[in-house]
């Protein structure tokens, strides 16, 4: 007797994305259906997504990654939902794995995912990376996003899990500017969140985090053996930790101000 095959519905989360989006997308046209959530691209993102033949795009307003990939779970309309970030790539035998698992029976509902670490197009193997894995891979029926986090998210599931043993390739620095970029944003959304968790700033984190991110992450977790990239990373890791208590001290300053403003 034949089954039928397990359907899955892909889901990125997008903002001017060009470079790093096509080969996403090209990478998970296995799927019987891509939903992109693209909050408002202004790089032509939006324009790509829209002509794309197998992709149905829609446009949200950005309040949080937890807010937005919520939303785009929501949207899909099989339980096996396959979730990637936009520089995220999933190799012929992932794909392959992928397919094979939800159509396995398995008693699992989610599954985690090691990554390969693209520096440009060359490999980062070490700097902190070298043991990464998240959530990928899940059934939307027996997993939600926590909303007690508005970067790096965390799924909650409902059920056992799995990890596969093919690894997503990840294309996480295109440029100084780009990566940079990219921390200084999750530097002020943990700064965000922190406040929101009614957590102070003092100047001993404000001083010794940061230098204990690019320590960690260049001596502790080897980033040395990656040469110049591994010194790059570990720099704009340790900035956007800065950038996070930088902020943290503005949102203070601006709350006991607005405090004062509003007292009799």
């Amino acid at each position: 007797m034949s089954y039928p095959k397990t359907k899955i519905s892909a889901l990125v989360i997008t903002y001017n994305e060009m470079g790093y989006i096509e080969k996403c997308i090209e990478s998970i046209t296995f799927a019987d259906e891509i939903i992109v959530v693209d909050s408002y691209s202004t790089d032509g993102t939006y324009e790509y997504l829209k002509i794309h033949p197998k992709v149905k795009v829609i446009q949200h307003p950005f309040a949080n990654f937890t807010a937005q990939k919520s939303f785009a779970l929501k949207q899909a309309t099989n339980d096996w939902v396959l979730f990637l970030d936009a520089d995220e790539v999933v190799p012929r035998k992932l794909r392959e794995e992928i397919v094979e698992t939800v159509n396995g029976n398995t008693e699992h509902v989610a599954f985690w995912f090691y990554r390969k670490f693209m520096f440009k197009n060359s490999v980062l193997n070490f700097s902190g990376w070298q043991t990464d894995k998240n959530y990928r891979l899940f059934r939307k029926s027996k997993a939600k996003f926590s909303d007690k986090k508005i970067v790096h998210e965390t799924l909650n599931v409902d059920g056992t899990s799995g990890i596969l043993k093919e690894k997503l390739t990840h294309y996480c620095y295109k440029s100084y500017e780009d990566y940079k970029s990219k921390m200084l944003k999750y530097g002020r959304l943990k700064a965000k969140e922190a406040f929101y968790r009614e957590n102070r700033f003092n100047y001993f984190s404000l001083i010794f985090k940061p230098a204990w991110k690019f320590f960690h992450h260049y001596i502790l977790r080897l980033g040395i053996l990656d040469g110049k990239k591994g010194i790059t990373i570990s720099y704009l890791n340790a900035l956007g930790d800065l950038e996070r208590y930088r902020e943290l001290k503005k949102l203070e300053k601006k709350n006991e101000l607005a405090y004062y403003l509003v007292m009799p």
